[in-house]
């Protein structure tokens, strides 16, 4: 089985970090944010090859030579990024996919230690296409009160908050079938996995979730985002074994 990392984009949450290095590459305690989900990746027996999807003619040269210097591990492979959309880039790669019935797909601003064995297990039994790591909980970054009659009668400081809807978090393990599903809009010159792919199969029943519950996750946009929320990121990546 392989995992593959969208590493690509144009960072725009990022800016003005992102117009010197790319996102992938954003620091963690002096360490690459990718450099973590790398090892986590690595972490799981059944994953044997990383893929690592980026604009190597651009800034995400620099994950290239990182990894070029640095012990990782299991086999990583670099391919360019076809400013496809989402979709593209799979189809792009269907020829080093063609082998496995199913894959890990992880978008790399993703920080958090998903039990992906766990994850693979809801994927077999619900025999889905793909399945889509979820929470149904988040803690807020500001504050909010308890409001009767126009009179604020409590305040809670950013409290952990039940959603109405479960949110989708940026890691999937799809199965081999995903890429003929996305070949009947190769005419598109972008194609987005979500929008144009997974959207149409949600109403057929074949995607499945797996919640991560307590886990901690957080959108690693920019470095000011994990200065902000040291703590959880701290956390985090204690739970992902480092």
């Amino acid at each position: 089985m392989k995992a593959v990392i969208l590493a690509g984009g144009k960072g725009t949450r990022g800016k003005p970090y992102t117009e010197y290095f790319p996102k992938a590459m954003t620091p963690i305690h002096d360490v690459p944010l990718i450099d973590y989900v790398v090892r986590y990746l690595n972490s799981f027996s059944f994953i044997k090859e990383i893929i690592i999807i980026s604009d190597y003619n651009g800034l995400g040269g620099q994950i290239k030579n990182y990894f070029s210097s640095t012990k990782n591990g299991k086999k990583i492979t670099f391919v360019q990024d076809t400013q496809s959309g989402t979709g593209g880039d799979l189809l792009h790669i269907e020829d080093k996919l063609k082998d496995d019935s199913e894959f890990v797909l992880w978008f790399v601003d993703n920080l958090c230690a998903i039990d992906l064995e766990k994850m693979r297990k809801i994927f077999k039994e619900k025999n889905s296409i793909a399945c889509i790591a979820t929470r149904t909980t988040r803690k807020e970054e500001t504050g909010f009160a308890v409001v009767k009659d126009r009179i604020i009668k409590e305040f809670k400081e950013k409290p952990i908050m039940k959603l109405q809807l479960s949110e989708c978090l940026g890691v999937y393990i799809l199965g081999k079938e995903i890429i003929k599903k996305i070949k009947t809009k190769a005419k598109q010159k972008q194609i987005n996995l979500s929008f144009d792919i997974l959207q149409q199969l949600s109403g057929e029943g074949k995607i499945s979730a797996y919640d991560i519950g307590d886990k901690d996750w957080i959108d690693a946009e920019s470095p000011m985002i994990l200065e902000r929320n040291d703590a959880t990121v701290k956390k985090i990546i204690k739970q992902m074994g480092f």
